[in-house]
């Protein structure tokens, strides 16, 4: 198989990032291209770099985004650099670059959400389907045009941090499926539709301002508590409210049946259109 790319580097963090950094290192014979991989968003249990050691795969941390946007700038040879779960924002200048190409992995259908966290907003929105966008990187934040799109369900009861694994495992299928033609330079990359009104999703954004109204909607209150549910992943701080004029800030919560439903200290119990209740317990601060 021919290529004229020289050199792929795979920047990202996460179960994706190391799905796609062993299914591009098993595809080093049949291409010839040199590989290696850069961690940008520092984890204390990095997983990349354990299959970086395995594999033979040239590994470093680069946390200073000049210092990433300089290494990446002197890049001389034919480079697919591919962005998967990173939200290093690459330079104009890069961009510019005749020698470098970038692909990117969107949690989301895009134009639809883009910019950060995504599957919460999704949930938040309630909507019924989602899915992930590996499209070309451009000067827009998640403009370029989609290489390929793969779609999947939200379940009723899905958090934020299950639907997260699931688009991963999805952003791994799409990667695999458009990888070849992306090489070979001739992916049928069709252009986003950016017409109409589009909202970009910042990281320092929390769903419903972060504030639970107990004294509101049981299934949007449900809804905000699963799209800020990353389970130990402190994505989101804990969701705040009030109680008898008094703030709080929920501690768990869970859906359940009618004859689950018990008195108990810091508790609340929501009805929900199931019949089943949404149980919440809190903590006043």
């Amino acid at each position: 198989m021919n290529t004229n790319f020289k050199r792929l580097v795979v920047i990202g963090y996460g179960k994706a990032a190391g799905d796609i950094l062993k299914y591009i290192a098993d595809r080093r014979l049949d291409y010839a291209y040199q590989l290696e991989f850069i961690e940008h968003e520092i984890h204390a249990l990095s997983v990349t770099e354990n299959i970086c050691t395995e594999r033979g795969i040239p590994f470093q941390r680069i946390p200073e985004k000049e210092v990433l946007a300089r290494y990446l700038d002197e890049i001389a040879e034919r480079t697919l650099i591919v962005s998967a779960s990173n939200n290093f924002l690459f330079p104009g200048a890069l961009l510019e670059k005749e020698n470098i190409t970038i692909i990117n992995f969107h949690n989301a259908l895009l134009p639809n959400y883009p910019g950060r966290n995504a599957p919460s907003w999704v949930i938040y929105k309630g909507e019924r389907e989602t899915g992930i966008t590996w499209h070309y990187v451009t000067a827009g934040v998640d403009e370029g045009k989609i290489i390929v799109q793969k779609r999947c369900e939200i379940g009723p009861d899905e958090k934020a941090y299950e639907l997260t694994e699931r688009l991963m495992n999805l952003a791994c299928e799409g990667f695999a499926e458009c990888f070849d033609t992306v090489l070979a330079e001739s992916a049928q990359a069709v252009p986003q539709d950016l017409s109409g009104e589009r909202r970009l999703y910042r990281s320092k954004e929390i769903p419903g301002d972060g504030f639970l109204n107990v004294a509101g909607d049981a299934e949007a209150a449900y809804r905000l508590l699963r799209c800020v549910d990353y389970g130990k992943s402190e994505i989101f701080p804990p969701l705040r409210l009030e109680i008898e004029g008094r703030e709080a800030v929920v501690v768990r919560y869970r859906k359940v049946a009618p004859e689950k439903r018990e008195e108990g200290e810091k508790l609340l119990f929501l009805p929900l259109r199931s019949g089943d209740f949404l149980k919440i317990k809190y903590r006043v601060l």
